[in-house]
């Protein structure tokens, strides 16, 4: 038997403390490979959803009128600026006529300027005739103030066009306060008053936009953090006949609600076709998503037997 030597106390430590680490993990790895699930999947969660309309308006009148004409019905589609309805407006109209024409009028301008002019034509000929002595000083200080009384009769006229013209502005502003417009593309979903009736503080028209879909979606607390602004989910709407739609995560509520563990997120869900309705219930999947493998820690496995050895070199 050779003797141990200094030198190789080290390396005698070493295998033993690789022998006893080798021992303490294989029973450890082999319990994880049995525990270990057959099925590389995890389990595809489900959501409830529910899928809105991107906007809704309620339109009313900023006035108290009575409803003239309702130029749309429920289900019609409609266009922004489209008319919708009419209120009453002959007073509007009449005083938007007056002021409109009295606007168009520039005779009292057109005296302003000539006798501005006329002024001009004086004092030019009162100097003249100072100049040769032919009147005095005071003749001509009588023109001087005769052509700034016509020039500020002038200036006066043009900020009068100018205030009327104002005027039109806000005459027209009454009228179109009675003509209700729709504020976007959509369809109508609501019609709440007919020709006849007096508008005060109800809305008239319900307006929703479809081509462009919100999915409202609970999701627990549990996937707070896994979910994504940008995120594509698939969402079955719950209705036969309508396929699976794809939308993406627009926004995801960063309050939690402690009472029932959950949190909320917004989808946009493209509708330019109008094929699917607003209004359904759904379910949101989050797609099939790989289960964590269960390998062996790289000590573990650099200290297999038949690999002692090589550890140790």
């Amino acid at each position: 038997m050779r003797p141990v030597l200094f030198h190789d106390l080290p390396r005698r430590g070493a295998l033993f403390a690789a022998l006893v680490s080798l021992a303490t993990l294989l029973p450890c790895a082999a319990h994880a490979q049995a525990a270990a699930p057959t099925s590389l999947t995890a389990p595809t969660p489900m959501l409830a959803c529910l899928i809105l309309p991107d906007k809704t308006a309620d339109i009313g009148s900023p006035v108290v009128g009575v409803v003239e004409s309702v130029d749309v019905d429920r289900g019609d589609f409609v266009k922004k600026g489209q008319v919708l309805a009419t209120l009453r407006a002959e007073v509007e109209r009449a005083n938007s006529s007056v002021v409109r024409s009295r606007a168009d009028s520039e005779a009292e301008l057109r005296g302003a300027v000539a006798g501005r002019d006329l002024a001009q034509q004086k004092l030019d000929r009162a100097r003249n005739l100072a100049a040769q002595n032919f009147v005095s000083a005071q003749a001509v200080e009588q023109a001087e103030s005769e052509y700034r009384v016509a020039f500020e009769k002038m200036r006066q006229a043009k900020e009068q066009l100018t205030t009327t013209a104002r005027e039109v502005s806000s005459a027209q502003a009454q009228v179109s306060q009675r003509i209700l417009r729709a504020p976007f593309d959509g369809v109508v979903t609501e019609r709440y008053l007919n020709p006849g009736e007096r508008v005060e503080d109800k809305p008239l028209i319900k307006v929703a936009v479809i081509s462009q879909l919100r999915v409202e979606v609970v999701a627990s607390t549990t996937l707070f953090g896994t979910l994504k602004v940008g995120q594509e989910l698939n969402v079955q709407p719950e209705l036969a006949g309508l396929p699976a739609r794809s939308a993406r995560i627009a926004q995801i509520d960063r309050v939690l609600e402690p009472a029932s563990n959950t949190f909320r997120l917004r989808l946009d869900l493209p509708n330019g076709d109008h094929s699917l309705p607003a209004g359904l219930r759904c379910k949101a999947t989050l797609g099939t998503t790989p289960a964590p493998s269960r390998a062996l820690d790289p000590s573990a496995a650099a200290l297999r037997p038949g690999n002692a050895a090589l550890a140790l070199r």
